[in-house]
């Protein structure tokens, strides 16, 4: 299997010294908030993807990350010096039910790095072999969902979405063995920290409150360091974490984004997207919509994904109780207060980015029936979400010809109505030129998405042929989801009847 295009040749000559310069933050808080452990070696490991890109941003030398030394430390293989191995302790609502200890099973942290821009960046290995947190698991990963977690990441990256992303994924020599044995594999993770509402519901389950208030002290100091200087600096960071996940959610909604699994211990407090396993992005418009093979009751569809983002929240606020108050009572009241404001932040998120789909510059009492009542439209036509918005950039001059947009709609009529609804609203705004207008838009809606069959071909080609080749056409594609590609149209084009997926799966 040749590495994608995305690699670096690895050099020949004497070994350089390890290109990680951690300083490991989480390893120096209490014995119980992590095991130590180390990576189980793997048998014959091989780079398939590195992202150089990313290797840059982080101020790491790709050339000796796609050393054969380099490649040992990315299977785990070879623990890099100042690495400090660690497996974090969470527990977790998962699908509504509560799990007291789940922890990494199949992750480790290998330490913290600053990258160029000054940030702290956690550096975890995912696959890299059974921990005490398992519960009877391998700990071991398979390509196909390593491979799935580095395309979404980076999709999600070239939309601006705050998200873990994937530094390197390499062939372990072994299988993974699930209903059948998968190619096994490593991915190597970075993140602004792994820390979830998972987290502080582990030590709160416990009654640890110690634990609680040096987890939730770690927090402001790592993530929101402004909170120490509000009046209440636990309610303060409890403001913060519901803004960031209504901002994130909203920004999810917004390109049709369905996460899967939105359990408590895949909440990042971070505000970033991660553990998105079995997700997909939406072809066809519906509310209800679900890809994930373990959603059997529809929990995580596309339209609850605000209402589970909040339902998280306050699990969340439960673990900081006893911290923002002494008196239960008051500590309610005011933990309350922040949690019915995800909803107004919400909704104002999605909605100013509606707006910006829709070319309108200034706010109006009428855009959210107009943008809901397009929506409407196209959950009853089933049409495409992301060319559905793309079209509207093509006939946003009132001497456009309608026909890309009208053709998404069964009932042109209605669709045909709509669009001059729309243009009359387009009228009352102030712009440079129509050119311009479409400009904006094309801005705001993109022309590429990981199309789930492609996903898919891209999956099997890399797992069951050995083929990259489409793995990187597809990234390289997704990396200017909104600039018109030559070349590109079938990956801007959604699937036939018989190319439509119906299941993802998250390879656990």
């Amino acid at each position: 299997m040749a590495a994608s295009t995305n690699e670096t040749t690895a050099p020949s000559g004497a070994e350089a010294p390890d290109v990680f310069h951690f300083d490991n933050t989480y390893a120096r808080l209490p014995d119980r908030f992590f095991v130590r452990q180390a990576p189980v070696p793997v048998k014959a490991p091989s780079l398939v993807h590195l992202n150089t890109v990313l290797a840059a941003e982080l101020g790491l030398d790709a050339e000796h990350l796609a050393s054969p030394r380099g490649v040992a430390v990315l299977a785990g293989n070879r623990v890099p010096s100042g690495a400090e191995p660690l497996a974090q302790a969470y527990a977790g609502h998962q699908f509504g039910g509560f799990s007291p200890s789940l922890g990494d099973g199949r992750a480790l942290l290998l330490g913290e790095i600053t990258d160029r821009s000054g940030q702290r960046c956690d550096i975890q290995l995912k696959g890299s072999g059974p921990t005490p947190f398992s519960r009877r698991g391998d700990g071991r990963a398979a390509l196909g969902p390593m491979l799935r977690e580095l395309i979404i990441g980076e999709a999600l990256f070239a939309h601006g979405i705050p998200t873990t992303r994937a530094l390197a994924v390499v062939t372990t020599g072994e299988y993974a063995m699930r209903e059948k044995p998968l190619v096994g594999a490593v991915l190597t993770r970075v993140a602004a920290s792994h820390i979830r509402v998972g987290t502080f519901q582990f030590f709160a389950a416990r009654r640890d409150t110690e634990a609680v208030r040096t987890l939730a002290d770690y927090v402001i100091a790592r993530h929101y360091p402004h909170c120490t200087e509000a009046a209440n600096p636990y309610l303060a960071l409890l403001e913060e974490v519901t803004a960031r996940q209504a901002e994130l959610v909203a920004r999810w909604q917004l390109i049709g984004f369905i996460h899967g699994v939105m359990n408590t211990d895949n909440m990042a407090i971070s505000g970033q997207s991660i553990d998105f396993g079995p997700c997909a992005f939406m072809d066809a418009y519906h509310p209800g919509t679900v890809y994930s093979s373990v959603d059997e009751t529809g929990r995580y569809a596309y339209a609850n994904q605000p209402g589970i983002a909040q339902w998280n929240l306050t699990r969340l606020a439960e673990c900081l109780l006893e911290l923002i108050d002494t008196d239960e009572g008051r500590a309610v009241d005011q933990a309350r207060t922040v949690l019915m404001g995800f909803g107004p932040r919400f909704e104002a998120a999605h909605l100013s980015g509606l707006r910006r789909k829709l070319g309108l510059q200034d706010a109006r009492d009428g855009d959210a029936t107009l943008a809901g009542d397009l929506l409407e439209l196209m959950a009853a036509a089933g049409a495409d979400y992301t060319l559905t918005f793309r079209s509207l950039a093509d006939v946003a001059g009132p001497d456009d010809d309608a026909s890309p947009f009208v053709a998404h709609f069964a009932d042109r009529t209605a669709a045909t109505d709509w669009l001059a609804r729309w243009r009359g609203r387009l009228a009352e705004e102030p712009v440079a030129s129509t050119a311009a207008r479409h400009d904006a838009m094309r801005l705001a809606n993109p022309l590429y998405i990981p199309r789930n069959h492609l996903v898919e071909e891209a999956l099997s080609q890399a797992q069951n042929a050995g083929d990259l080749g489409p793995l990187g056409r597809l990234l390289d594609i997704l990396s200017r989801p909104f600039d018109h590609q030559p070349g590109a149209e079938r990956h801007a084009q959604p699937p036939r009847p018989d190319e439509v997926v119906h299941l993802t799966f998250c390879g656990t």
